[in-house]
């Protein structure tokens, strides 16, 4: 008897280690589990757009520059003044309204161009007395046989005016243009190595042909031969 006691307490303790490691498994029995709840952790919001601050002010302005082109143009006058090959091709001075010239004008007549304002004439003299004022030397002037021209070149008051119809104007006579341009090229060319300035008194049309600058009534070119023998236009001036 005894020994089927032992026998049923025998085959009775694998199925108590079942029921034990069933109630484990299971969470049956209770757990002796802290249960940690740490305080949630700060976000850190990334701004949307339309959140995101402005951009700052742009920085207080800095202070002007001296003017560039006015620094230029001073050098200009240096470089005409201690240098050599600069020609300037200096378009007429003022004049009355009107574009070209009356039909049927005559360059012997000047009554039957158009001719220099009063403003003209004043301008004219003004843009002399800046050369004299900076000793440019002039070595000649030249002028478009055109009354405008001449009168402009003569109230520079820079020297002797000699008459060039090289520099007559094209406007309306396009047929001489390629030639009167080939001669004033070469005369910037010839001049390369010799100091003095040649002072040529032109039109809007030539001048352009020759620079690719049309300058303003008074308005000038400063040209001169390159090292490589090819003609360049070192300065504009507007604003005597």
């Amino acid at each position: 008897m005894l020994e089927i006691v032992e026998m049923r307490s025998v085959r009775q303790f694998p199925l108590l280690i079942v029921f034990v490691v069933c109630l484990v498994v299971s969470g049956c029995m209770p757990q002796n589990v802290t249960h940690h709840n740490p305080s949630p952790s700060p976000v850190t919001s990334q701004p949307t757009a339309s959140a995101r601050p402005l951009e700052s002010p742009a920085s207080p302005e800095t202070s002007i520059a001296p003017d560039v082109a006015q620094e230029a143009e001073a050098d200009i006058w240096t470089q005409m003044r201690q240098g050599t090959g600069y020609v300037v091709l200096l378009r007429h001075a003022q004049t009355v309204a009107g574009t070209g010239d009356p039909p049927g004008f005559r360059l012997d007549d000047c009554a039957t161009q158009r001719n220099l304002s009063e403003a003209g004439r004043e301008q004219a003299a003004r843009i002399g007395q800046m050369f004299r004022d900076r000793n440019i030397p002039i070595h000649q002037i030249l002028s478009s046989q055109y009354c405008r021209c001449l009168d402009t070149a003569r109230l520079l008051n820079l020297g002797e005016v000699e008459p060039s119809p090289m520099l007559n104007s094209t406007f309306t006579n396009r047929a001489n243009e390629v030639e009167q341009t080939a001669q004033v090229r070469q005369r910037i060319l010839d001049h390369q190595d010799t100091p003095g300035v040649i002072v040529m008194v032109s039109h809007f049309v030539n001048i352009g042909d020759i620079s690719g600058i049309n300058p303003p009534s008074g308005g000038a070119v400063i040209m001169r031969t390159s090292q490589q023998g090819e003609l360049e236009a070192v300065e504009q001036i507007q604003d005597w």
